[in-house]
């Protein structure tokens, strides 16, 4: 498997890629670990490389080890001259003060004899002093893989060796020799800088919990999966979205607005529209007197006049205000459906097709009343156009006006009124009958048909576009149900289902954290998580020299260390903690230079420590 992904990334020649090579392995036996295995270093190009390969394999190994959250590891081996080591040299570059190397030496049972005591000094630290200081492993050789010995079997002869070896039996009792001791030391490296970024940690899923909490309030919980219940939960949100247009229609309010607040500006402007008609009917009504005699006089005799002429400019003037009363009423349409549009929206936003039959149908209504408000209007208009009013209406404005002092009747003797002493009776309606009064008698019925229309016109208007639609779409909406494909309205927009669920995973991942963190005490070797304020580090191994002038042998399954989980794995790890030691999961430790930089693919770095669980195995800061 990892020779054919080699082979396909870089062809099988001997050449080196830039491009990471994932292999990700799922078990509960496993730590949790991203391991990266560089190239060997190099100095001369075999058959087929390019003649750079060197500068080429030095660029990726520093890419990674000069981050300065970075634990380095040279691995070289025992035989070695450490002192002229390009891994160490290269490390020492890079950390001059020491403080991110630990050396790890291996093949100590290929040494010469006489040469234990110098391994003794390095290891010491008396030849080259680190910082870290050095760890000596025995690992898995080439034959030991062929044999497919277990590593829990070549951790026993690993033991066994350093027990029973004459020089490096006290390293084991001093804690420097084994994979296992150096399992213990990575983990401490790793386990402080942790265990400080805990309690920013957990401040930190607190808040993305309520951030993750408050927006999944907008995604509702999505309807339910079995077809039977899908009818009473289509039922359900078309009741509330009835009951939110009864409000509207009651009280007008709607969220955080009025509708009737947004209609009374309409109104107000076919209102100041009439009002401002007022003039231009006075100046109409003068000039028809001014000019009588000249262009309006018919048959009737000198003096006389034609009541008929004078009604006409009535007439006229009434059926001039169709057109801005229709057009009050389109502005009031728009208003009114864009409320029930947006309520629609509101309440079928994450079901397409239901809102779009839900919007067809408003727009529908709407252009049916609207058409019946308009047939109304003109109606109006014609009504209007009898020119007719109550005596008891128009005696009451003449009561108001300055028309009676103007004809001395205030100071005539004689009675003026009928029998209820309310109405003018002939002999008053004589002193008004003349000419010159007629401008002031006609703007007096201009204000009757002002008041008449600048009522009816809204009143129609609020009856029709609003509480006539309302029921009308209230109605239908609840026969929608009757016969309706469910699974068809109820289908829910994509992007709408798969913010919905990753916002439910988000929400399971970060409890899951919360929960398991408040477990965990600053004293305890506490399970391994990265996020984008913490350290973060992965395991980098370097093969030596002679690694590349032959294909890398593919490493076991059980050695293999594991990248990050999908996410539908992560829950799973975070149920229970591992068992304290599972040999299967520590590696042979590669030979060069190994290192954990803090932004190499984010996962914690558990291969080669002893198998603590993870919190969680993929960074929080994907969900942070």
């Amino acid at each position: 498997m990892y020779l054919t992904a080699q082979n396909k990334l870089d062809g099988n020649a001997v050449g080196i890629s830039d491009e990471v090579i994932t292999l990700e392995i799922l078990s509960p036996d496993v730590c949790d670990l991203t391991l990266i295995d560089l190239p060997g270093i190099t100095r001369v190009p075999v058959h087929g490389q390019p003649e750079d390969i060197g500068d080429q394999v030095k660029n990726i190994i520093l890419r990674y080890i000069t981050k300065s959250q970075t634990i380095i590891l040279v691995v070289v081996p025992c035989n070695a001259d450490i002192a002229t080591t390009e891994a160490l040299r290269m490390a020492q570059d890079v950390d001059p003060e020491g403080y991110r190397t630990l050396a790890v030496l291996t093949k100590p049972d290929l040494i010469d004899r006489g040469a234990e005591i110098d391994v003794l000094d390095i290891v010491q630290g008396k030849v080259n002093p680190l910082s870290k200081g050095y760890i000596i492993v025995r690992c898995r050789g080439q034959s030991d893989i062929n044999n497919k010995i277990p590593l829990s079997k070549a951790m026993e002869m690993e033991m066994h060796f350093f027990r029973n070896h004459s020089y490096f039996s006290s390293l084991l009792k001093d804690g420097k020799a084994s994979i296992q001791c150096l399992a213990y030391n990575l983990t401490k490296e790793l386990i402080d800088p942790i265990k400080k970024s805990l309690p920013y940690l957990i401040e930190q899923i607190q808040t993305k919990l309520l951030i993750a909490q408050r927006e999944i309030k907008n995604y509702n919980q999505g309807p339910p999966l079995e077809e039977e219940k899908m009818e009473h939960f289509l039922s359900e949100i078309i009741i509330k979205f009835s009951d939110q247009i009864n409000e509207l229609c009651i009280t007008g309010h709607s969220k955080d607005r009025n509708i009737f607040a947004l209609l009374r500006p309409e109104f107000k402007k076919w209102d100041t529209y009439l009002r401002g008609t007022e003039v231009l009917f006075t100046v109409r009504v003068y000039g028809m007197i001014d000019k009588y005699n000249e262009k309006h006089r018919g048959r009737e005799l000198l003096t006389f006049n034609d009541f008929c002429k004078f009604e006409s400019i009535i007439k006229d003037h009434v059926a001039a205000l169709q057109e801005p009363a229709i057009a009050t009423l389109k502005h009031v349409r728009e208003i009114v459906q864009n409320v029930f549009r947006d309520i629609c929206y509101s309440s079928f936003n994450q079901y397409p097709p239901l809102r779009h039959i839900v919007s067809k149908m408003i727009n529908d209504i709407q252009s049916s009343q609207e058409a019946k408000v308009e047939e109304r209007i003109k109606e109006f208009i014609d009504i209007e156009q009898l020119v007719f009013t109550q005596d008891k209406i128009l005696q009451e404005k003449l009561n108001v006006s300055d028309i009676p002092q103007k004809t001395g009747m205030d100071s005539c003797g004689e009675n003026l009124y009928g029998d209820d002493d309310t109405i003018f009776n002939s002999k008053g309606c004589a002193l008004l009958d003349t000419r010159y009064l007629v401008p002031d008698k006609l703007i007096l019925y201009h204000e009757i048909i002002y008041q008449r229309f600048t009522d009816y016109v809204p009143m129609l208007i609020i009856l029709f576009m609003l509480k006539d639609a309302a029921k009308i779409l209230q109605h239908q909406m609840l026969e929608l149900r009757n016969g309706a494909d469910v699974v068809k309205l109820l289908k829910e927009d994509s992007e709408q289902g798969r913010r919905r669920a990753d916002l439910k995973q988000r929400l399971e991942l970060l409890t899951q954290a919360q929960k398991l963190i408040a477990h965990v005490s600053p004293e305890q070797s506490t399970p391994v998580t990265t996020m984008e304020t913490t350290p973060k580090h992965s395991v980098v191994a370097v093969r030596p020299m002679e690694a590349i002038l032959k294909p890398p042998v593919p490493m076991s399954t059980e050695s293999t260390p594991a990248q990050e989980p999908s996410p539908k794995s992560v829950p799973e790890s975070l149920q229970t903690s591992a068992p304290e030691s599972t040999p299967e999961s520590i590696p042979a430790a590669p030979e060069g230079i190994s290192a954990a930089p803090e932004d190499i693919p984010d996962s914690a770095p558990r291969q080669f420590l002893k198998p603590w669980r993870a919190i969680q195995t993929q960074p929080l800061s994907q969900f942070l």
